[in-house]
């Protein structure tokens, strides 16, 4: 029997609502979502499994300027990301306007014959007059790539999208494709459970803290009914060390029971978490706290 299967590569500015949406496809916790930009900071993958397909969606960093080795690292993971895919979704936030880097991204797939669909989120924050003469604005795209709104928070026109992906997949035999059929990511538990912690983190800090913190799981122990995790929530100054514990510690808090909420509807099982918060100066130029948080700077 042969199926669908290849890899979509999912290109766009910050914010624009790339993780939401593989997440919306997946229907898994693949990829983080906070209000600030820059969240994603690897190529994820989240793997979709249907009877008929396997589409492999890579979630690359925001298209953006870079100020720090890891700036820069997302920026190449991007490229890498891109190189060879079967297509490219350009994701766009539908109340923006579509810029001359996302225009000439659009040409330079069409011209190299790989599919492009401009996926326009955030749908329902809209009237369907608004969507209408978004696509009207859109029309001389037409030409060189599919356009669809959709909304991943109502899950609107989400299956259409996957369903246009698919109709510019090659086709291969089932026993060939790239995941067994009940993966939905390549990334491992611990690297789920630092990326959730970060997004509860980000989400309750909002503009409290420059977009500098990271997450390192020191212990990941599973056992029969439960799960015992130890985390260190990386910050580059020691002010910002006492906003994200809080007064009296209440901040930390929060940010371990909503992770905790998430990690157990992940595991299954319950979740013992502990998190601590270290100071780490200027870590996002430090090569070798980077490689501990699993971004291979030389590899890309």
């Amino acid at each position: 029997m042969k199926i669908k299967c290849g890899i979509v590569a999912l290109v766009g500015r910050p914010n624009a609502g790339k993780s939401s949406l593989i997440n919306a496809i997946i229907e898994e916790k693949v990829s983080i979502v906070s209000p600030k930009p820059q969240t994603t900071r690897n190529n994820i993958l989240g793997i979709y499994n249907s009877s008929n397909s396997q589409i492999v969606f890579v979630d690359t960093p925001g298209i953006n300027k870079t100020d720090s080795r890891l700036g820069d690292y997302m920026q190449k993971s991007v490229k890498g990301a891109i190189s060879d895919i079967n297509v490219l979704c350009l994701v766009h936030d539908i109340t923006q306007m579509l810029d001359k880097k996302e225009r000439a991204l659009i040409q330079e797939f069409s011209s190299k014959n790989i599919p492009v669909i401009l996926v326009l989120t955030k749908a329902d924050l809209i009237t369907k007059e608004q969507i209408a003469n978004k696509i009207f604005e859109l029309s001389d795209l037409s030409k060189t790539c599919e356009i669809i709104p959709l909304s991943s928070l109502k899950h609107k026109n989400i299956e259409e999208l996957v369903k246009l992906i698919e109709a510019f997949l090659p086709e291969v035999e089932e026993e060939n494709r790239l995941f067994d059929d009940e993966s939905y990511t390549d990334k491992p538990l611990k690297f789920i459970v630092s990326e959730i912690i970060r997004e509860k983190a980000l989400y309750l800090l909002r503009d409290e803290i420059p977009h500098g913190i990271a997450v390192i799981v020191e212990n990941y122990k599973e056992e029969e009914n439960i799960v015992n995790i130890d985390a260190v929530i990386i910050c580059e100054k020691q002010n910002h060390k006492g906003i994200i514990l809080g007064k009296n510690g209440e901040m930390l808090k929060k940010i371990g029971h909503n992770a905790r909420v998430t990690i157990q509807k992940v595991v299954q099982k319950k979740v013992v978490l502990n998190i601590f918060v270290k100071v780490k100066t200027n870590w996002k130029n430090n090569l070798d706290i980077l490689s501990s948080l699993g971004y291979n700077i030389n590899e890309v």
